[in-house]
């Protein structure tokens, strides 16, 4: 499947700021990109270095007063359609070093707090069903509504009000899978049928020998996916970080099937 994905931003700064980006799709074995064009307007020359994992890649710019972005990719997708319910969960101790991390609580999947739950309302299924399940109880009970919540909002947050956006539905994911002793980490990635169009967040869990996506909003299809970087959380992931303060004037997030 070939996904084409054009992204354009444009921000008012009050005074010049660092920036970081994280929105070039990420080049991995189960994506090709086929095609990319990205423009920074930046007074400074842009400095590229490796995403979390060396998954994908961030790009330091420099904006002062005005931060335009233009991306645009078409990338190949070729990823089969894995039954998660008979996949098996790998022993903790048999785990890769680089997956160990996404066993534990971060700023916003505070595993901890959501173990006593897990542990009574999943208990009887086990491996990728357990995950399989946590994703359907979170799609009946938690309610997507944009504006609910805020970059503050935590997966106890969300736990508690049943509300929020994609990625408040991917840190509670996150979070239970966590508290089951399954590694669970974010992705940011573009897929077609999100609404509102916009950059989506998904998890990735290590089933038996591998990471594996499944999205809790239900919107995105994990053999159309396109990753962008994954992380413990929104603070690894997030499309951009301006270390000052910054007005948005437009951003426009376009996915589509290409074919």
């Amino acid at each position: 499947m070939q996904i084409a994905i054009d992204v354009t931003l444009d921000y008012r700064l009050p005074s010049a700021h660092d920036v970081l980006l994280q929105i070039e799709a990420a080049a991995m074995a189960d994506q090709r990109i086929v095609e990319s064009n990205f423009l920074v307007t930046s007074p400074e020359r842009l400095r590229a270095v490796p995403g979390e994992e060396s998954i994908g890649q961030r790009t330091w710019a420099y904006a002062d007063r005005q931060l335009q972005v233009s991306y645009h990719a078409l990338v190949d997708v070729d990823r089969p359609v894995v039954d998660l319910a008979s996949l098996s969960v790998a022993d903790p101790r048999d785990l890769p070093a680089l997956v160990v991390p996404y066993l534990l609580p971060s700023r916003y999947c505070q595993a901890d707090k959501l173990e006593s739950f897990v542990h009574r309302r999943f208990a009887d299924t086990s491996g990728g069903a357990k995950v399989v399940e946590m994703r359907d109880w979170i799609a009946r009970n938690v309610e997507y509504a944009s504006g609910t919540s805020s970059s503050e909002t935590t997966a106890a947050d969300t736990f508690t009000t049943r509300t929020g956006v994609c990625r408040d539905f991917a840190h509670l994911l996150a979070s239970f899978a966590r508290a089951a002793m399954i590694p669970a980490r974010l992705v940011s990635a573009y897929a077609p049928g999100v609404e509102p169009p916009d950059f989506h967040a998904v998890v990735e869990v290590w089933l038996e020998d591998g990471w594996h996506l499944l999205d809790a909003t239900g919107m995105a299809k994990c053999n159309e996916i396109v990753r962008i970087g994954v992380g413990r959380d929104a603070t690894d992931i997030a499309f951009m970080t301006i270390f000052g303060s910054a007005d948005m004037v437009s951003q426009i997030v376009n996915v589509r099937r290409n074919g």
